[in-house]
């Protein structure tokens, strides 16, 4: 049976291009569900209801009501009202939403392909990893949920970098199936790869630390820049805070390790843009240049500012710049 390759190509880049913009609008969404502490307003993971916001004031007290039995609520928002939680409410709700519609056109689309384009020669299975990945996205943002409901007042730093971590892989790997399937040029002389996978993780450290920061509150302290008030190392911590196994719940230290792993990252953009200089890959080296700079600077402003939430919110969004800008070279310099 003939099937026409060229609508398949068409559909599928449709398809790849509207994923990765929704994961975009899901990323900026979790960040200020998080920024606007509303992560906890709905208790319970409500996998196949809950697609309705509550209709009457009956369905809002029960709600209210389920909320005030966590921590949360009884250590910090006790005199929360009602209209203040439905505030948090729907950045929760409309974040959960996005979560489903993202699921259904994960899904949806590769069944239609699959269905019409089984026999195309380009046809690949590979894309179902996606949903995968999307599917265990969701079982991973209860898990970080939940971790917030019994003894704390906010859900686990840990599993928060693990839920946004794997939001971004599953980001770069739509990016990376668009620049394949977009057969973007690759580079005719290549980079070393242990300096680019050295840098690439160094930006994966960085992005765990900021995950650490923002689950810790660890950007309303130290608000100054170079110096943390005054001074390179924060004035709070003993040498023996570095070496415990509480390290990375103290959030002096995971500032500092922040502050310190840009400087690091810096300095070897700075090596990889010179041994690069006369060669066709500066071109792209540039472009990520100004994306690392761009969020550098989103990254003093937000601390200066005391964690002001534009600001934070679009340095959130200035990793997926990084990311991308970055997974273009890695995707060039690949064979």
């Amino acid at each position: 049976m003939f099937v026409n390759s060229d609508n398949y190509i068409k559909y599928l880049r449709l398809w790849l291009i509207t994923l990765f913009l929704l994961i975009i609008l899901m990323v900026a969404v979790g960040g200020l569900t998080r920024l606007t502490d509303s992560g906890l307003s709905i208790t319970a993971w409500e996998l196949f209801t809950g697609i309705l916001p509550p209709l009457n004031i009956e369905e809002w007290n029960f709600y209210f009501s389920e909320y005030k039995k966590i921590p949360e609520y009884q250590n910090i928002n006790y005199d929360m009202t009602l209209n203040e939680f439905k505030v948090i409410f729907y950045w929760e709700y409309f974040h959960r939403l996005l979560a489903r519609i993202l699921g259904l056109f994960s899904l949806i689309p590769l069944i239609f392909f699959s269905l019409k384009f089984k026999n195309n020669k380009y046809y690949s299975n590979k894309y179902y990893w996606i949903f995968f990945l999307v599917c265990l996205q969701g079982f991973i943002g209860w898990y970080m949920v939940s971790s917030g409901l019994v003894q704390n007042n906010d859900v686990s730093h840990f599993r928060l970098s693990i839920h946004l971590s794997l939001a971004l892989f599953i980001l770069c790997l739509t990016y990376w199936f668009i620049l394949d399937i977009f057969k973007v040029k690759k580079f005719y002389e290549k980079i070393s790869n242990n300096l680019l996978l050295f840098i690439l993780l160094l930006i994966v450290i960085q992005i765990i630390l900021g995950a650490f920061m923002s689950g810790l509150d660890g950007g309303l302290i130290y608000n100054s820049w170079p110096d943390m008030n005054g001074s390179f190392f924060p004035n709070d911590v003993l040498l023996d805070d570095i070496i415990n196994s509480q390290l990375f719940n103290n959030p002096s230290i995971v500032q500092f390790f922040h502050r310190s792993t840009a400087y690091l990252l810096l300095f070897f953009i700075i090596v990889l843009n010179y041994l690069n200089l006369k060669k066709e890959t500066i071109k792209n080296i540039i472009f990520f240049d100004i994306a690392i700079l761009f969020q550098i600077f989103l990254g003093i402003i937000t601390l200066v500012s005391g964690v002001e939430i534009k600001y934070a919110s679009l340095h959130q969004l200035g990793s997926i710049l990084v990311l991308s800008s970055y997974f273009l070279i890695l995707y060039k310099n690949s064979n």
